[in-house]
């Protein structure tokens, strides 16, 4: 039975670790939750792909053959890594007070609550003594908040994960999240001539070219199919610099470009729109990739979704299925043919922001949504 207390007591200690990331040391909250799990029975295994990074794999074992029962297994990954904490905030962003029957803390809706769940479903799956026929396996992982380059990327990439399934716990009032747009991440780079600011004929200004251009491009229009789930694509600056001095034509401008798109839109369609669209106001450019990363869509009907959403309607809770107009890690499990979506029992509007916190209700009743979901998908 899922214990409120022991649930409380877990993302107290969550909450009371210092994962910041940047700069990034997960060092601390991996071995709590490993040493937590461990003491449970577990199979505990540390990956870590730089120093200070590890990620936590726990495995609570199926009772089908091994190969069958691994290869069966279903993925629950949160992660444990927060971004910093600002200033301004009323609550100790480490103190994981209790004020109204809601936890503070920097990770209390993203993703340390979340995190607390998944451990207090294994734990109460240990305590009465449930036999599941796939493997279940929890990683918990580093550097979500800066590009999961040292966490889910390469624990796909070099096999340490191939779960059946996965559902990522990374977000909010028991939602479905099952589609996602594309992330596409440039910088465009103007290049121009330098001359005397009083003899601006003589030179070639590349930020008023930049100027024209970010025009051009906030003025395009992507072809693209309508997704019920998501809002059309969408384009934005996010930074700007060049020149040297207010008397120099500036030889130099790069700005950073960030465009979401929808699935069916494909990233190597959408340089090449940049690129045309640069160079109708200047031949002398680069435009330098930073990020890519796919849409996704999975059928709202896959066994694995329609369950969850069944398991919380049956259990008088209602999860919505939507759309992440951001970027989350559901797209990384696509190229290694993995159905994926995502959930989670943080509070809306609160993540990132100052005083962020987690409803313990909604903490509580998302660990007996979990533990159900368990159960009734091994018997699918």
């Amino acid at each position: 039975m899922i214990n409120k207390e022991r649930l409380i007591a877990i993302t107290t200690k969550l909450l009371q670790i210092n994962s910041v990331n940047p700069p990034g040391n997960e060092v601390a909250v991996a071995d709590f939750v490993a040493r937590d799990l461990k003491a449970i029975g577990l199979d505990i295994k540390i990956h870590s792909f730089a120093k200070n990074r590890p990620n936590v794999i726990a495995t609570f074992k199926g009772t089908w053959p091994r190969a069958k029962a691994a290869r069966e297994a279903l993925l629950i990954t949160p992660h444990y890594d927060t971004v910093p904490f600002g200033e301004g905030w009323k609550f100790d962003p480490l103190g994981a007070q209790i004020h109204k029957g809601r936890i503070y803390g920097r990770g209390a809706s993203d993703d340390k609550g979340n995190c607390a769940v998944g451990m207090e479903a294994l734990h109460s799956l240990v305590e009465d003594g449930v036999r599941l026929q796939r493997d279940i396996v929890f990683a918990a992982t580093a550097d979500e908040e800066t590009g999961s380059k040292l966490g889910i990327i390469p624990l796909l990439k070099k096999g340490i994960l191939r779960p059946k399934v996965a559902l990522i716990t990374d977000s909010e009032e028991f939602d479905a999240i099952i589609a996602q747009k594309g992330l596409f991440h440039c910088r465009v780079q103007i290049f121009g001539k330098k001359a005397h600011g009083a003899y601006n004929w003589l030179g070639i200004n590349a930020i008023e070219i930049a100027a024209r251009v970010i025009n051009r491009l906030k003025k395009h229009q992507f072809k693209y199919k309508k997704h019920p789930l998501l809002v059309p694509p969408t384009k934005n600056i996010g930074t700007i610099r060049g020149g040297d001095k207010v008397n120099m034509v500036a030889d130099f401008c790069e700005f950073a470009l960030d465009i979401r798109f929808m699935p069916g839109m494909k990233a190597e369609a959408i340089l090449k729109e940049v690129k045309s669209i640069v160079a109708q106001e200047t031949k002398d450019f680069k435009v330098i990739i930073d990020d890519s990363q796919k849409p996704y869509g999975i059928d709202p009907e896959h066994p694995f979704v329609k369950t969850y959403v069944d398991t919380c309607r049956k259990m008088g809770f209602k999860a919505n299925l939507k759309g992440s107009q951001g970027a989350t890690v559901i797209t990384f499990f696509q190229d290694y043919g993995i159905p994926a979506f995502s959930t989670g029992w943080g509070s809306h509007g609160v993540i990132h922001a100052n005083d962020e916190y987690a409803e313990i209700k909604t903490l509580h009743n998302g660990a007996r949504v979990l533990e159900a979901f368990l159960k009734d998908y091994d018997v699918q």
